[in-house]
């Protein structure tokens, strides 16, 4: 690929698993690079370098979150309608924040180890028993929806419902999931919802139904606590800002552990002697997770938008302009990781920036996310006699998330 061919907007390259490319030719050629984008957007900076990824994600006050992190440039009087704890700074964001990381905390998170071992358990049980099956639809969606249930208390005949609008929202560049595609002339009825998506009003009548029967009450659930806990700030959630936390929870805690559990077993079948050691050395899984998820890289981009004149390798970006991170770029970078394109469950160290880096925006529900994978392939692998590949593995079409679609596999168990 050359230089020139590089569009970052294109979704047919994201489809068809080949931006890892156009991502070679930025990091060599134009670490920092502007993208042009259809109207009305008006383009952006596109950070591909691993170093240069952490800077940006950790300088919040040179590169803002408030206005938005996701390509989409949203009209002035929408911005706080469409505010989540993601489009937010400082004070108020770190507010929010600890209204509930708590909950996504070492400490916390030991209570929920003996469910989640199990629900593995039941999981892979459920799959072998299959033999044959759509690895995404019986494990990697099935698996995450179920623990995010536990934990906002929801009973698990919802959780089929949630993964559906979870597809609609956050994957709304692809026709298989969504009747309204992002940036059509349908999707402006619904430009002021999440992702311009009309199965964001689903979710919030369902969050808000459950904040109603809740409210008052001394539950542990993730409900509960954002509806009886009052932020450190002293400011309380409004409806508003009930209604983007949950669904942002509903998002978070579903579609990014799904992905890099498929992207996960996928490297496996296709590099047979990783799949081998691990289950002659068990106790490799729980770094193998590190590889894992840089190797899966489920999120594409985040955006920040620079709050001043500033320049970047010689390049100026001017005050307002949107500055995006491409993490999978990152991840692949030669001058962080040796072969980066060797998927290897024995790489030390592995400074991935999957979840971000040093930045106030870190992930908040990274350790949850670790333990997810790690619980399912501990459960997984011993048990694997062989697994291979029965038809094509079709990708999603999207720009934002990096998620396979479909994954047939056959099974059988030793």
């Amino acid at each position: 690929m050359q230089l020139s061919d590089v569009d970052l907007t294109n979704l047919d390259m994201f489809e068809r698993h080949q931006a890892w490319d156009a991502f070679d030719v930025l990091r060599r050629e134009a670490p920092v690079f502007w993208n042009a984008e259809d109207a009305p957007n008006k383009g952006f900076w596109a950070i591909t370098r691993h170093a240069d990824i952490v800077a940006v994600d950790r300088d919040s006050e040179t590169f803002t979150s408030t206005e938005h992190v996701q390509l989409e440039e949203i009209d002035d009087e929408l911005m706080d309608l469409r505010r989540s704890m993601l489009e937010t700074d400082g004070l108020r964001h770190r507010a929010l924040r600890k209204l509930l990381s708590r909950e996504f905390g070492g400490r916390t998170l030991q209570k929920y180890e003996d469910f989640l071992r199990d629900l593995s358990q039941i999981t892979v049980d459920a799959a072998f028993a299959k033999g044959e099956f759509d690895f995404v639809r019986q494990v990697s969606a099935d698996f995450p929806i179920q623990v995010l249930a536990r934990m906002l208390g929801v009973p698990r005949e919802h959780t089929g419902k949630m993964i559906a609008w979870g597809n609609q929202m956050v994957t709304n560049s692809d026709p298989d999931y969504t009747d309204v595609l992002a940036g059509s002339p349908e999707s402006e009825k619904y430009k002021h919802l999440p992702f311009r998506s009309p199965a964001s009003l689903e979710v919030f009548e369902f969050g808000r139904a459950l904040a109603r029967e809740r409210k008052g009450a001394d539950g542990r659930d993730l409900i509960s606590l954002m509806v009886n806990r009052i932020p450190e700030d002293k400011t309380e959630l409004s409806p508003t800002d009930f209604d983007n936390y949950f669904l942002l929870l509903v998002i978070a805690g579903n579609e990014t552990t799904r992905h890099a559990i498929s992207h996960s077993m996928l490297a496996l079948i296709e590099h047979p002697a990783q799949l081998a050691l691990l289950q002659e050395k068990p106790d490799l899984i729980p770094h193998a997770v590190e590889e894992f998820l840089r190797w899966a890289s489920p999120i594409y981009h985040f955006r920040r938008t620079a709050t001043k004149d500033v320049e970047i390798h010689g390049k100026k970006i001017r005050k307002g302009d949107k500055v995006v991170m491409w993490f999978p770029s990152g991840n692949r970078d030669d001058e962080v990781f040796n072969d980066p394109y060797a998927f290897d469950v024995t790489r030390r160290p592995i400074d991935h920036v999957t979840f971000g880096k040093g930045s106030p925006h870190f992930c908040m529900g990274n350790m949850l996310a670790r333990l997810e994978i790690r619980l399912m392939f501990e459960a997984l692998l011993p048990r694997l006699d062989s697994a291979q590949t029965t038809g094509e593995v079709t990708r999603v079409r999207s720009n934002f998330i990096n998620g396979i679609k479909k994954f047939p596999v056959k099974i059988t168990e030793k």
